[in-house]
């Protein structure tokens, strides 16, 4: 295993240097928090794709292949559309509002009043996003250098709040892109083709599994509909995936390049579900789905790949990390910590002073975020937790101040609170995985979104004005500066 080691070792002393590099850039609020808004679409593609395809995409991918066959697909798949979505239909108008959390997009469109209550609500599922990525370094550095959980947890987290810390966006844009370049080699190039082979080509396949392995339907109607709602819905709402829309340089830049993104996510599912199908031919019995990943690379690569595809397991992990992390960070401090005090910087003031506090943020929610991981074991919970929360208790306030005109504030609050203590509620009673949470929670928080506004006072015209003119793009211009990553 020393060529696997020294592979591994040089990735993250890599990802290290890209940390020191990002620093040296980040020097204002908009550098440290959204790279300066200036991601040309190649960058903004493999970043985009980088950040949504973490741990549970691939490790969980593969485990779900390995269980259910190639429906296994439905959930990576459902993520892909999700981003598909958000590109295509909502990307742009996004972009040119040129604000750096979704709380703040909700005070413009409602007028100032919904910043705190839905901030809390972001914070808590991103911290549980940032958990649950943190917490599969315990999986990968297992199989790696073989130390104990909390061991892994602490490695594989310090690197990240590390390079998080010191550059921000910046360091975290270059280094998922290097994540994605690692991924697409060690997965898509290496590990599908090696594992197809290894398990005697598709016809083989074929013959000693189930005809249901190969039903693309086979995971069941009611799962695949709750990923939509979850997933799909959530790659609409979620923090993490917006602050990455807020780097685009253009328009088009975050249309076309989260349109790439979406779809290669759409490869990615269906090549994790071969992967898993796959090793269910050659290790039929192994005690865990989610155990086929590193069982397959372990056993079947040979010495160099085999540390290649485990640094790619590592990037899926480490890029939703460190994008979680910084999403948690930037709405605790933005959205938080900064109307509870009352102050709200305005672009352009004291920005120096705005990058050390959003850095000494990122590194207090990464040791809070170290600190739960540890103590947490149920990874599948905390994040249907994280996801139950944002799509119950955001995404009719959202959609609705996008696509609905007589949305009200009293509206958006009321949705947020229903909705979030309907999905509270219904998981105390129902259970955490059950599906029927997100369910009635989502129709809760879309009843008395409707009710209220009709009920209350329609939006202050020049609230809405004054939206109208940040959709447009008119009046959000911020300082350029000369810049030369923007491929």
């Amino acid at each position: 295993m020393a060529v696997d080691y020294a592979v591994i070792v040089v990735y993250l002393a890599g990802m290290l240097a890209m940390g020191w590099w990002g620093m040296r850039r980040a020097r204002s609020k908009s550098e440290f928090l959204v790279a300066g808004r200036r991601l040309g679409p190649w960058m903004y593609s493999g970043t985009m794709a980088a950040i949504v395809l973490g741990g549970a995409s691939t490790i969980g991918g593969v485990g779900l292949g390995y269980q259910y066959g190639l429906s296994g697909a439905w959930m990576v798949f459902t993520i892909g559309l999700g981003l598909l979505a958000l590109s295509v239909f909502f990307s742009a108008r996004i972009a040119r509002l040129k604000v750096y959390t979704v709380s703040e997009m909700l005070d413009l469109r409602y007028g100032g009043r919904a910043g705190v209550i839905s901030g809390v609500v972001m914070w808590a599922y991103t911290l549980m996003l940032a958990v649950t990525s943190t917490i599969a370094y315990a999986t990968i550095f297992d199989v790696l250098f073989d130390v104990n959980r909390t061991v892994a947890i602490i490695l594989g987290g310090t690197i990240v709040v590390a390079y998080s810390t010191l550059g921000g966006m910046w360091s975290i844009t270059i280094t998922d892109m290097v994540q994605f370049v690692v991924k697409t080699i060690g997965v898509l190039l290496l590990l599908l083709p090696i594992a197809v082979v290894k398990a005697g080509g598709f016809s083989e396949m074929k013959a000693k599994l189930p005809t249901e392995y190969f039903d693309p339907l086979g995971i069941g109607g009611e799962t695949i509909f709750t990923y939509v709602l979850i997933y799909t819905f959530g790659m609409l709402i979620g923090q993490d995936i917006w602050q990455r829309v807020f780097t685009a340089r253009s328009d088009s830049t975050a249309r076309w390049g989260g349109t790439v993104a979406g779809t290669y996510c759409l490869v990615y599912a269906l090549a994790g579900a071969v992967i898993g199908t796959a090793a269910k031919v050659m290790y039929p019995k192994l005690p865990s789905a989610d155990a086929a990943f590193a069982t397959i690379v372990k056993d079947e690569l040979p010495v160099g790949v085999r540390g290649l595809v485990l640094a790619a397991a590592l990037a899926a992990v480490m890029s939703t990390s460190s994008g979680a992390l910084i999403a948690c960070a930037t709405v605790a401090n933005n959205d938080i910590w900064s109307r509870l005090r009352g102050v709200v910087a305005k672009e352009g003031e004291g920005e120096r002073d705005e990058v050390k506090g959003n850095r000494a943020f990122i590194l207090l929610m990464g040791v809070a975020v170290i600190v739960i991981a540890i103590a947490l074991n149920n990874v599948v919970e905390a994040l249907t937790v994280a996801y139950n929360l944002l799509v119950g208790g955001l995404l009719v306030p959202i959609l609705g101040g996008l696509l609905w005109r007589r949305g009200t504030a009293a509206g958006a609050l009321a949705a947020v609170a229903v909705g979030g203590a309907s999905v509270i509620g219904l998981m105390a009673g129902f259970g955490i995985l059950a599906n029927e949470p997100v369910y009635y929670g989502l129709l809760a928080s879309l009843a008395v979104y409707v009710v209220v506004s009709l009920a209350t006072k329609p939006t202050d015209a020049a609230v809405l004005s004054a939206w109208r003119e940040r959709l447009a793009g008119r009046g959000t211009e911020e300082p350029a500066t000369p810049d030369p990553v923007t491929v």
